[in-house]
């Protein structure tokens, strides 16, 4: 597979397969904003890890990072291709080899048989965990935080997969909308988010945050009962509106006046393995906004960071002890006309092929109502495909 290679999915049920670099940049925020005027009219396709938050603020990341993406990665891709149901358009390139053969694939599934069998280790031990929320909540009753999203790492070191077909894998166990497929040299994310972050379509953002997780009944009759539920859950509506209030917070710093709004509140959403409350946020940009702009200003996403933001951040460093790197960034793509679209990277594995290392952090959103064992219980709806799709016995 080629060394920089995208497969983003999106709402739609669009896919983009971007192939190859012909122009890059790694680094810092401003010089991917001077990488997006010379190359206007372009596709890019990249991604942030959750570190750029300290470009953003006075912040620091100290601990432990196992799978070591770029902080910052956007290219000009040699080949873009679009595919919606079994008709595909090359949007740039010409026709490609592997390109031709991804898209055999993803319009046949293969029958290799995925046998990775992968034990993950979790970094803390239960006990570890419980505690480390209890100073949370120590924390959050202090008025130091309202809300802090803390998560926790599942690791397996000296082990080898195939990460495409462990990604095929993934995709059709929780056929996330905005799932992804990333190879970086030699790290690959292999995603199941999802959730949106944002996009831009014309002078619109729009920002999809989820807070608020149930595992999905086994009968028809209990999986009802399991949304009527999570519907009425005070806990989970007040996680999700007190990152809605962060979400418009952070928008109305870059919007045209009053243009902020909630189109949808704590929305009910179903996917293969949970289900999940999304809200949908949107505002109005002036036409001179730029991407940096847009990204200093809503940067890391609410949803996993909490709020206030910076005390939340500042919180998870402290109390986290794993270093995020990519999970809890995002990744997308920007179109010739300047829209894009970006996910939340969750529910994801990120892998090493040259260290021989996974990643798959998880975690939930603590409030003063949160218990400890019930949190510890969620983490473990959220790894539950990600070691399903490694063959974790």
């Amino acid at each position: 597979m080629n060394e920089i290679f995208f497969l983003l999915n999106d709402s739609r049920g669009r896919k983009l397969l971007a192939v190859g670099a012909e122009r890059e940049v790694t680094g810092e925020l401003d010089a991917l904003n001077t990488f997006l005027k010379e190359n206007k009219g372009e596709y890019c396709f990249g991604f942030l890890s959750y570190d750029v938050k300290n470009q953003i603020e006075q912040l620091s990341s100290e601990n432990r990072l196992r799978v070591n993406f770029p902080e910052l990665y956007f290219c000009v891709p040699k080949i873009v291709v679009e595919l919606k149901g079994d008709e595909y358009f090359y949007l740039k390139g010409a026709e490609d080899e592997l390109v031709s053969k991804v898209i055999r694939e993803l319009h046949q599934p293969i029958n290799r048989e995925v046998t990775n069998g992968i034990v993950l280790t979790a970094a803390l031990t239960k006990t570890e965990y419980v505690q480390e929320v209890t100073a949370l909540l120590d924390e959050i009753q202090q008025g130091n935080a309202y809300e802090v999203t803390y998560c926790q790492e599942f690791y397996a070191e000296n082990v080898s997969i195939d990460p495409w077909t462990t990604y095929l894998d993934l995709h059709k166990r929780t056929n996330a909308p905005y799932s992804c497929f990333v190879r970086n040299g030699h790290n690959y994310l292999l995603s199941g988010s999802p959730e949106r972050f944002v996009r831009k379509k014309d002078d619109r953002l729009i920002s999809q945050p989820i807070k608020g997780t149930a595992k999905r009944g086994e009968t028809k009759e209990y999986d009802e009962r399991v949304k009527e539920t999570l519907m009425h859950n005070e806990k989970e509506l007040a996680e999700n509106v007190m990152i809605v209030d962060l979400v418009r917070n952070d928008l109305s710093r870059i919007a045209k006046r009053n243009s902020v709004q909630v189109d949808e509140l704590c929305g009910l959403y179903t996917f293969e393995t949970v289900h999940q409350l999304i809200s949908t946020v949107s505002a109005e940009i002036s036409p001179e906004t730029t991407f940096v702009d847009i990204m200093k200003a809503l940067f890391p996403m609410g949803s996993m960071t909490g709020a206030p933001k910076m005390s939340a951040m500042q919180l998870i460093e402290k109390h986290e002890t794993f270093r995020r790197g990519l999970f809890s960034g995002t990744v997308g793509y920007i179109d010739p006309n300047g829209d894009f679209d970006f996910n939340v990277i969750i529910r994801s594995i990120m892998y090493n092929e040259l260290d021989r290392v996974i990643s798959c952090p998880v975690g939930g959103a603590i409030t003063i109502q949160s218990d400890p064992e019930q949190e510890y219980q969620e983490c473990l709806v959220k790894i539950d495909a990600l070691k399903k799709a490694l063959h974790d016995s």
